[in-house]
């Protein structure tokens, strides 16, 4: 009896080893793969007080970031990759074709189920956008920063970059297009922008609000935009974009700023207008003068919220004219750059303003 009783235990510790080792194996076999690329920024950044604002960013590599937030380890197979190491007022053209040829062929290649990229606050919007609209893929592509340094008492990089890895290993994050994960909050890359100099709830969408919540390890959409692209901008073998220039409207402003534009024979120009993207009659001289000499103009608005409308105060056909629709001049700036290199007709400019 002691012996029928021991091969039945002995078998039945068999088969539940066989399916652990089973589910081991399935585990493993499904486990999201997300790349993280950094950038540097406050998120890794280093100060010489715990309590004090001053700090270096981008200071702190890649490989320190990961070893911080050994939670996420849980959460899908983890690599990193040092794109860049500085502050994302130093972010430029070049390393942002850099990512974006990177992310495309992590994706091409079938290297990772999503993408997190590390990057300071200060163009974190700018970036997000220029990847929405050149990554080809719908897999997640989140960034995340911070607003503490790594060195801060109660900083907030360790959460957010914990929070981004979740996002970018939900299933659910696929054909979200590019987002930005930060303070609990997924915010679409179109809509997305600074709003706070110091805040830790700095990023908000006024026009339209987050898409989706981070809470208790989970992530809930609640919409997507409908303004991502089918046909992303090909910037493969681009070493540089066409300059385009951003030009500041205000109370009895100089038309210098223009002339200086167009003498310095940028592409285009986004006029940052006040109100609905209006100008002083000066400035407005300046700017027919110079999309009659074949650069692009387009009028955005300063206010923060809300579209610049064609045919309002503003003749746009008449002067030769595109609307940035709701995109703020910064996110205008990078789609009239791409938009540049393909095409310089203006109605075809315009219809991209309004479907992008």
């Amino acid at each position: 009896m002691k012996k029928v009783f021991s091969l039945v235990v002995g078998v039945l510790l068999a088969f539940q080893v066989q399916a652990q080792t089973k589910g081991a194996t399935n585990t493993s076999k499904d486990e999201p793969r997300v790349i993280i690329l950094a950038t540097g920024g406050t998120i890794a950044g280093s100060g010489e007080s715990s309590t004090k604002a001053a700090y270096t960013a981008g200071k702190i590599p890649i490989e320190n970031l990961l070893n911080a937030v050994p939670e996420m380890h849980k959460l899908a197979k983890i690599k990193g990759e040092q794109i860049a190491q500085i502050g994302s007022q130093d972010m430029n053209i070049e390393t942002w074709l850099k990512l974006s040829n990177r992310i495309n062929e992590i994706f091409e290649n079938n290297e990772a189920d999503g993408v997190v990229i590390t990057h300071g606050t200060d163009t974190q919007e700018e970036t997000a956008y220029f990847l929405e609209l050149t990554v080809n893929s719908n897999k997640p592509v989140v960034l995340v920063g911070a607003m503490r340094p790594a060195t801060a008492m109660s900083q907030d990089g360790n959460r957010n970059l914990l929070d981004a890895v979740m996002v970018a290993a939900s299933p659910n994050s696929k054909e979200v297009g590019v987002v930005t994960a930060m303070n609990e909050a997924v915010f679409a890359a179109r809509d997305v922008t600074k709003t706070v100099t110091t805040n830790m709830a700095t990023f908000q969408s006024r026009n339209f609000g987050p898409i989706g919540l981070i809470y208790d390890g989970k992530v809930s959409y609640y919409y997507k935009t409908l303004r991502s692209p089918e046909k992303k901008f090909n910037v493969k073998g681009l070493t540089k974009l066409p300059q385009v220039e951003i030009v500041y409207g205000y109370a009895d402003a100089s038309p210098k700023a223009v002339k200086a534009a167009k003498e310095e024979g940028v592409a285009g120009i986004v006029y940052a207008g006040m109100g609905n993207g209006n100008f002083n009659a000066p400035v407005g001289e300046a700017l027919a003068d110079a999309a009659k000499s074949g650069i692009l103009v387009c009028r955005a608005a300063r206010a923060g919220a809300g579209r610049v409308t064609l045919f309002n105060e503003v003749d746009d056909k008449a002067l030769g004219f595109v609307v940035a629709d709701d995109l703020n001049p910064q996110k205008a700036r990078i789609l009239l750059m791409l938009a540049l290199t393909e095409t310089k007709d203006k109605a075809a400019v315009q219809d991209m303003f309004f479907k992008y």
